[in-house]
């Protein structure tokens, strides 16, 4: 008498069942949980620019522009795009080498589809050798939303005093808030 080693095809369809039944629960999930790294890196990523501005304007005592940058060299609302951390001796929000300004790192573009905004239609933020804010009213928040998922938006607040906080996740509102509890919209 031969015996057969293998699968019944009831045994076969029952685990089809069980990995489609598992694959669905899953993929959103996934989907989310991607979401969620992408907007969290690119907030990490912008915060660490930020800190670095700051210490470079205390550190070399000089003034510091955070701000994407058009193919002129001058600051621009485009923070979707490449943002750039150069010094600025002149305050005048242009990248100007031959002036003495250095560059001293650039963000990648965020991906397609997402919005980056800094107040409303700021172009620049500058550091004074202080590490304050060196422009009136320079103060606002950096709102990240990501495509589709703007209950996923995070932000990064920017102080007179120079200072950044991160928005927090609120469970009445099911998104981030400020300090003061207001909820982050994007436009």
């Amino acid at each position: 008498m031969s015996k057969y080693i293998g699968f019944t095809i009831i045994e076969l369809l029952v685990s089809i069942a069980i990995l489609s039944s598992l694959v669905s629960i899953g993929v959103p999930s996934i989907n989310e949980f991607l979401v969620r790294m992408r907007v969290d890196s690119e907030i990490s990523l912008l915060h660490r620019m930020l800190l670095l501005a700051r210490n470079n304007a205390v550190n070399n005592e000089l003034y510091v522009t955070l701000c994407p940058l058009t193919s002129q060299l001058k600051c621009s609302s485009n923070w979707q795009g490449e943002v750039s951390v150069f010094s600025d001796i002149n305050k005048n929000r242009i990248y100007e080498p031959n002036a003495g300004d250095f560059l001293i790192k650039t963000k990648p573009a965020i991906p397609d589809g997402d919005k980056l905004q800094y107040g409303k239609n700021r172009i620049a933020l500058i550091y004074g050798p202080t590490g304050r804010l060196a422009i009136w009213g320079g103060n606002a928040t950096f709102k990240y939303c990501p495509e589709n998922h703007d209950d996923k938006s995070r932000g990064l607040v920017v102080s007179v005093s120079g200072r950044v906080y991160q928005t927090a996740y609120d469970d009445k509102y099911s998104q981030d808030t400020n300090r003061s509890g207001k909820t982050l919209l994007c436009s």
